[in-house]
């Protein structure tokens, strides 16, 4: 998969305790708007996706995040690879944080489910909006949520606006 960039803060330790969390990421457009899961409570955008448990494969984990976050089901056979983004920052749980988050092009069914959500996901108010990039640019870059998530935000505008360079948006 493609490398689209790097997001390295270098406010980390060199050499101390590590915590790796590989995600998965599900680009859905539809109508010239692309899917994003919106947190009612901080006012964000994120793209759908989460992390790969293990003994799990990237496409099961997108299938399994995307329908938990949104209620959309992905169709396997649509799925393609479009981009990864490694993050490295100073993390909560260790010294340092490293994810590679693996974005993927794909298609969803039209009836929606309903969402799965985790506490921490319901607390947030997550819900699934069709939005415009500069919409997710524009709150993302006035969300009050903590300093280590605003990395999170950044990376989903950035992949966004290779996404219109490239004419997916």
């Amino acid at each position: 998969m493609r490398m689209l960039f790097e997001l390295d803060k270098k406010d980390y330790i060199v050499g101390g305790s590590v915590f790796c969390r590989p995600s998965v990421r599900g680009i859905i457009v539809k109508n010239g708007k692309v899917a994003m899961v919106h947190s009612r409570k901080y006012d964000y955008y994120k793209f759908p996706g989460g992390g790969i448990e293990d003994n799990e494969s990237k496409e099961d984990a997108l299938i399994r995040e995307v329908l938990e976050e949104t209620g959309l089901c992905v169709i396997r056979e649509s799925i393609a690879e479009y981009g990864q983004v490694y993050r490295i920052q100073k993390g909560e749980k260790a010294d340092i944080f490293i994810q590679d988050n693996y974005y993927y092009l794909c298609r969803v069914e039209d009836n929606i489910k309903q969402q799965n959500l985790d506490e921490y996901e319901a607390e947030e108010g997550f819900v699934l909006e069709y939005v415009t990039p500069q919409l997710v640019a524009d709150k993302n870059r006035k969300s009050t949520v903590d300093k280590f998530s605003m990395e999170m935000l950044e990376r989903d505008v950035k992949v966004l606006e290779i996404l219109v360079q490239e004419g997916y948006l």
